[in-house]
């Protein structure tokens, strides 16, 4: 039987904590969500005067890396370019912002930042990536 790296609580709290540092060195307002590698909700956290609608997006964001295995911006740019079939598949999110979360060349979860504009969002979600 293969043997896996999981996410921890603690190492949730350690990426989000990195992708929190970088949103408010430029007083950006967001939503955090780190999920496992089924794409379950591991932890969350919303600065008190972020939108709420932002919640749902940085959980979908964060789901979608994990379920498809890459950045949400590959699939912004396919939209982008043109290949509007993204679009159609289920839980695909086109907006950068949410990013797969890697351990030794396995993915252990992911992050979803929602809550600013979509490059900023992905600015924020690779600091958080870079702390694991």
């Amino acid at each position: 039987m293969a043997t896996k790296p999981i996410l921890t609580l603690e190492d949730a709290k350690r990426v989000a904590a990195a992708a929190d540092t970088e949103a408010q060195a430029n007083a950006w307002k967001v939503v955090i969500a780190v999920v496992d590698d089924g794409g379950h909700l591991l932890y969350l956290q919303r600065s008190h005067d972020t939108q709420f609608g932002s919640v749902e997006t940085a959980i979908a964001k964060a789901h979608a890396a994990v379920a498809f295995q890459r950045p949400t911006k590959a699939s912004e740019d396919a939209v982008l370019s043109g290949r509007l079939i993204h679009l159609a598949l289920p839980g695909v999110i086109p907006a950068e912002g949410g990013v797969p979360l890697m351990r030794d060349g396995l993915i252990v979860g992911g992050l979803g930042i929602s809550g600013v504009r979509s490059f900023q969002d992905g600015q924020i979600a690779q600091a958080g990536a870079n702390a694991l």
